[in-house]
Protein backbone atom coordinates (compact mmCIF):
# COMPACT_ATOMS: atom_id res chain seq x y z
CA UNK A 1 0.00 0.00 0.00
CA UNK A 2 1.12 3.99 -0.46
CA UNK A 3 -0.09 6.88 1.58
CA UNK A 4 -0.25 9.91 -0.42
CA UNK A 5 -0.98 13.67 1.61
CA UNK A 6 -1.32 16.50 -0.35
CA UNK A 7 -0.71 19.87 1.00
CA UNK A 8 -0.81 23.29 -0.18
CA UNK A 9 -4.12 24.30 -1.33
CA UNK A 10 -5.94 27.08 -0.61
CA UNK A 11 -7.77 30.64 -1.26
CA UNK A 12 -5.76 32.90 -4.09
CA UNK A 13 -6.38 35.90 -6.43
CA UNK A 14 -7.11 35.03 -10.22
CA UNK A 15 -3.09 35.66 -11.33
CA UNK A 16 -1.58 34.74 -8.03
CA UNK A 17 0.22 31.07 -7.74
CA UNK A 18 0.31 27.97 -5.49
CA UNK A 19 2.45 25.05 -4.64
CA UNK A 20 0.92 21.87 -4.17
CA UNK A 21 2.76 19.13 -2.78
CA UNK A 22 2.07 15.06 -2.34
CA UNK A 23 4.40 13.40 -0.06
CA UNK A 24 4.19 9.51 -0.34
CA UNK A 25 4.72 6.81 1.98
CA UNK A 26 4.83 3.38 2.25
CA UNK A 27 5.70 0.57 -0.66
CA UNK A 28 6.96 3.53 -2.46
CA UNK A 29 9.22 1.36 -4.65
CA UNK A 30 6.40 0.51 -6.38
CA UNK A 31 5.16 3.97 -7.20
CA UNK A 32 6.23 4.50 -11.09
CA UNK A 33 3.61 7.18 -11.94
CA UNK A 34 2.64 10.48 -9.79
CA UNK A 35 -0.07 13.02 -11.05
CA UNK A 36 -2.74 15.28 -9.93
CA UNK A 37 -5.96 15.50 -10.54
CA UNK A 38 -8.87 17.97 -10.31
CA UNK A 39 -12.88 17.84 -10.28
CA UNK A 40 -14.49 20.51 -9.76
CA UNK A 41 -18.58 20.20 -8.34
CA UNK A 42 -20.42 18.74 -11.01
CA UNK A 43 -17.79 17.92 -13.21
CA UNK A 44 -15.41 14.79 -13.56
CA UNK A 45 -12.15 14.36 -12.27
CA UNK A 46 -9.82 15.36 -14.83
CA UNK A 47 -6.14 15.18 -15.20
CA UNK A 48 -3.49 18.19 -14.40
CA UNK A 49 -0.83 16.62 -14.51
CA UNK A 50 1.61 13.32 -13.85
CA UNK A 51 5.25 12.91 -13.88
CA UNK A 52 7.10 8.97 -14.39
CA UNK A 53 9.37 7.96 -12.32
CA UNK A 54 11.88 8.71 -15.44
CA UNK A 55 11.09 12.26 -15.92
CA UNK A 56 8.55 12.11 -18.42
CA UNK A 57 5.40 14.39 -17.92
CA UNK A 58 2.51 15.18 -19.50
CA UNK A 59 -0.19 18.29 -18.62
CA UNK A 60 -3.91 18.64 -19.45
CA UNK A 61 -4.34 20.87 -21.93
CA UNK A 62 -6.28 23.76 -20.03
CA UNK A 63 -3.02 24.24 -17.89
CA UNK A 64 0.06 23.98 -20.07
CA UNK A 65 2.50 26.73 -19.69
CA UNK A 66 0.91 27.64 -16.15
CA UNK A 67 1.55 24.69 -14.42
CA UNK A 68 4.94 22.25 -13.47
CA UNK A 69 4.70 19.08 -11.90
CA UNK A 70 8.32 18.17 -10.69
CA UNK A 71 9.27 14.88 -8.49
CA UNK A 72 12.07 14.78 -5.82
CA UNK A 73 12.88 10.80 -5.25
CA UNK A 74 14.77 11.52 -2.04
CA UNK A 75 11.64 12.88 -0.52
CA UNK A 76 9.05 10.52 -2.18
CA UNK A 77 7.04 14.07 -3.03
CA UNK A 78 5.96 15.12 -6.10
CA UNK A 79 4.73 19.05 -6.60
CA UNK A 80 2.77 21.22 -8.71
CA UNK A 81 3.42 24.76 -9.25
CA UNK A 82 0.19 26.34 -10.38
CA UNK A 83 1.39 30.22 -11.98
CA UNK A 84 -1.22 32.72 -13.62
CA UNK A 85 -3.79 30.80 -11.55
CA UNK A 86 -7.73 31.42 -13.27
CA UNK A 87 -11.33 31.23 -11.40
CA UNK A 88 -11.64 28.11 -13.83
CA UNK A 89 -8.68 26.74 -11.70
CA UNK A 90 -11.09 26.04 -8.62
CA UNK A 91 -11.20 22.27 -7.52
CA UNK A 92 -10.37 20.21 -5.36
CA UNK A 93 -7.19 18.62 -6.44
CA UNK A 94 -5.86 14.99 -5.69
CA UNK A 95 -2.65 13.38 -5.84
CA UNK A 96 -2.57 9.89 -7.66
CA UNK A 97 0.58 7.33 -8.04
CA UNK A 98 0.86 4.15 -9.13
CA UNK A 99 2.80 1.26 -11.15
CA UNK A 100 3.59 1.47 -14.44
CA UNK A 101 -0.10 0.33 -16.36
CA UNK A 102 -1.69 1.51 -13.28
CA UNK A 103 -0.98 5.10 -12.83
CA UNK A 104 -4.31 5.49 -10.23
CA UNK A 105 -4.19 3.23 -8.11
CA UNK A 106 -3.48 4.93 -5.16
CA UNK A 107 -5.21 8.51 -4.46
CA UNK A 108 -4.76 11.08 -1.92
CA UNK A 109 -7.20 13.00 0.36
CA UNK A 110 -7.95 16.04 -2.11
CA UNK A 111 -6.37 19.31 -0.97
CA UNK A 112 -9.10 22.49 -1.92
CA UNK A 113 -7.85 25.61 -4.72
CA UNK A 114 -9.81 28.10 -4.69
CA UNK A 115 -8.85 31.30 -7.30
CA UNK A 116 -11.06 34.47 -6.60
CA UNK A 117 -12.08 36.69 -9.66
Amino acid sequence: QVQLVESGGGLVQAGGSLRLSCAASGSIFSVYTMGWYRQAPGKQRDLVARISRGGNSNYGDSVKGRFTISRDYAKNTAYLQMNNLEPEDTAVYFCAAGPVGDSTRYWGQGTQVTVSS
